[in-house]
């Protein structure tokens, strides 16, 4: 016989079970996230070349987190944007953040990095080596396309600056919006691929169910 507090605690733990939101392959989206069948076309339309050298990169040469009014730094904004909640204002001293790559839940902007989808010096190789000062300041700062992304530290330093060939999200159900973000920004901001890239952006695209 099972005793009523014991079935009564069991039916919380159920209810609360289904009350949980799970994200899911097509949960989160950036700004200008494209469609399938978007991507694809961006995808093709992507001139493929070898990457170019490092010689002469600099973060420097990308000035990032810029003054967006209020108070707010690039950084600050993106925190705010992809948090499920925050307090303070720029800076934000707290919140909840679901990191999307590693499926990771953390609470300080500590623990926060923004990550760049297109590495910064990944563009330097596609073709930003040949960009202006302002034209690299714009992109590292990009918040009307799918460029910026608040993700856990840990795995953003383990991306580095690699591109998809070398380098996917550890979480398989992030790896569709990825790809998506990855393309539509290197459409976007006229950077080239390379063969390998292309060929993992493409496996990558074949995984998408929207």
């Amino acid at each position: 016989m099972v005793h009523k507090p014991l079935m009564m605690s069991l039916a919380l733990m159920l209810a609360l079970s289904l009350s949980i939101v799970y994200p899911t392959e097509s949960a989160f989206a950036l700004p200008s996230t494209p469609s399938l069948a978007s991507a694809q076309a961006e995808l093709n339309a992507l001139k493929v070349e070898p990457e170019g050298s490092m010689s002469g990169y600099s973060r420097d040469k990308f000035p990032h987190w810029t003054n967006q009014g209020g108070g707010c730094n690039t950084r600050q904004v993106v925190l705010k944007r992809d948090a499920d909640y925050y307090s303070g204002n720029c800076p934000v001293t707290s919140g909840k953040w679901y990191s999307y790559y590693d499926g990771v839940v953390v609470y300080s902007p500590s623990e926060v990095d923004i990550d760049h989808i297109v590495p910064l010096a990944e563009a330097w190789r596609s073709g930003a080596s040949s960009w202006s000062q302002s034209k690299r300041q714009a992109f590292a700062n990009d918040l009307s396309g799918p460029q910026l992304i608040a993700v856990t530290s840990s795995v953003n330093r383990s991306k580095g600056d690699q591109d998809p060939s070398t380098w996917q999200p550890p979480r398989t159900g992030a790896r569709c919006a990825y790809a998506k973000w990855w393309i539509r920004t290197k459409y976007n901001w006229g950077l080239s691929v390379q063969a390998s890239e292309k060929s993992a952006l493409q496996a990558m695209l074949n995984t998408c169910s929207y």
